[in-house]
């Protein structure tokens, strides 16, 4: 049973003419309206949001009962003595944050009750952080409930991962290919572990999960690199990732080495903004704005145009998204993960003929690692070159020596506590070369190793030191691909220290692009958020 009689409309791809009104770009803490050339250019419009299951207690009962693949239900899993460790996605997931009752509270409340109920009392529940910041208390509430955190917090059975622990970590082998596997210590001498996931996009889940949520840099070096990236047409295409392919042959390993795994796995709609509220028209077709919806957005607009730079981020920061659970899945990690994968497929495909010479898209205040946080440049670059480029599947929407044209304000400013080592790699790195070639092979291993960036990220809310060196490689296929990439409305002395080209309006962008692909170009809006993924063919 879902709540909707009517299906919901699947994304569609607008040509653009002269009766198209101006269509509506994220621009960081804000927004633009533009006008784009008509005859030569369209937008590609996400789907509705599906509807969300009608009884999710009911579903995460039945899939723990019910797993996938080779595994028993797991109360069946559950014996007195054992050892439990329960897994979960950090604050990366999903964006924006969404709407409490988490989805990880919801599953993990259900394995506790049916851990209890087996004589279960050796249980940790650890954050899967990998090398991100620790997620702060509040945080932690959020994800996984008051009930959850005050009974185990307290007692030091709740926790970060700390991937720099030399106590706490183990190596586990290597791949046939010479990768390194390392594990959380606590978690691969558990008698099973159950992984609680939220798969916002393709690219989430799967071994990924284990393999690299609850690794660290000896073993995430292996695919977090400038030569796995160039070797990823699409990271959310799994078919044509070099990323998941390595991703897979360190889970093998970890399977090899008996380590137990109850993999659950959740799927999420792109309701990010709500059908009703102050955002909702976010979330429409512009030429079906009601007059409400454009009374609303131009008072938004006259709002938000005198406040402070730090109240407009506090006001987007605070926003919580009303997203519903489409599916959710239990068992063997493999078999898992292929329905988990079909599940966003329905949500999130939408069909597009052919590439484009120039690439647009609006790049919003928030991802996945400035939650509560700063947007610096070296995170626009990423979220645009790396997860925005990269959301398709078969080829990429720009053609090979297109033009990408971002819009943001691409402010050069850093959050001091949560990314210290990417203001050094900003001003020092960046300030000697933007090849991420020369970048991985002349300071990766400095800023890795560096025992300060260490200490704030064991001891403080800081990313690990070579967390912005993993960013700039995200867009480095992107980088090898595009022709040119251009920034309107960003700082341009932050935009030229990328090595990207500055434009007050998109118009100057556009001009900016016809020197690289010519006049008359063709062109394509990426409207997103909310999330989709272009099927190019």
């Amino acid at each position: 049973m879902t709540k909707s009689l009517r299906p919901p409309r699947p994304g569609f791809v607008l040509d653009v003419d002269r009766s198209t009104p101006p269509i509506l770009f994220h621009h960081g803490e804000g927004f633009r309206l533009e006008k784009l050339p008509p005859g030569r250019s369209r937008v590609i419009y996400p789907s509705e949001p599906m509807p969300g299951l009608e009884d999710p207690e009911a579903a995460i009962q039945h899939a723990l009962l019910n797993p996938l693949g080779d595994c028993d239900p797991l109360p069946a899993l559950l014996t007195p003595g054992m050892k439990l460790t329960i897994a979960f996605d950090d604050i990366s997931l999903p964006l924006p944050p969404m709407r409490a009752p988490d989805i990880r509270q919801r599953i993990i409340e259900q394995v506790l009750d049916m851990a209890a109920a087996a004589g279960v009392d050796d249980v940790h529940l650890i954050a899967a952080l990998a090398l991100h910041r620790r997620m702060t208390e509040d945080e932690l509430r959020h994800a996984v409930g008051d009930r959850v955190y005050d009974a185990f917090a307290p007692q030091g059975l709740l926790y970060n991962h700390d991937a720099e622990d030399p106590d706490g970590m183990v190596l586990l082998g290597e791949t046939p290919h010479g990768e390194e596997v390392q594990m959380n210590k606590r978690a691969a001498e558990s008698d099973l572990i159950i992984y609680v996931n939220i798969n916002l996009v393709s690219m989430d889940g799967g071994h990924k999960s284990t393999a690299t949520g609850l690794s660290g840099y000896q073993a995430l070096r292996h695919h977090h690199n400038v030569h796995t990236m160039h070797r990823s047409a699409s990271f959310m295409d799994q078919d044509n990732s070099e990323l998941h392919t390595r991703n897979w042959r360190q889970g093998a390993i970890i399977r090899d080495a008996g380590i137990k795994i109850f993999q659950i796995e959740t799927t999420v709609n792109n309701n990010t903004f709500g059908a009703d509220g102050p955002l909702s028209m976010l979330q429409k077709r512009e030429w079906e704005w009601t007059p409400r919806d454009r009374a609303s957005f131009a008072a938004m607009q006259a709002g938000l145009k005198p406040m402070p730079q730090k109240v407009r981020r506090k006001v987007f920061s605070s926003w919580q998204a009303p997203y519903e659970m489409t599916s959710v899945q239990a068992g063997e990690v493999e078999a898992v993960h292929k329905v988990t994968t079909e599940e966003v497929y329905k949500q999130h495909l939408v069909p597009v003929q052919g590439q484009t010479d120039i690439l647009t898209m609006g790049l919003p205040y928030i991802c996945p690692y400035n939650v509560n946080s700063v947007m610096n440049p070296i995170l626009v670059m990423c979220l645009g070159l790396g997860y925005f480029f990269n959301l398709y599947k078969g080829k990429p929407l720009v053609r090979e020596g297109g033009v990408l044209i971002m819009s943001h304000p691409t402010r050069w400013e850093f959050h001091p506590v949560h990314h210290p080592s990417y203001i050094d790699f900003f001003e020092q790195v960046l300030a000697d070369t933007t090849d991420p070639i020369e970048i991985e092979k002349r300071y990766e291993k400095q800023y890795a190793e560096d025992e300060w960036y260490r200490h704030l990220y064991r001891t403080s809310y800081a990313y690990h030191g070579v967390h912005p060196f993993y960013m700039w490689y995200w867009g480095s296929y992107a980088l090898k691909h595009l022709g040119g990439v251009v920034v309107v409305g960003g700082d341009p002395r932050a935009v030229r220290r990328m090595g990207f080209k500055p434009a007050s309006t998109l118009q100057d962008a556009l001009e900016m692009a016809s020197d690289v692909v010519g006049p008359q170009a063709s062109i394509t809006h990426y409207h997103n958020p909310p999330v989709l993924m272009a099927d190019v063919t």
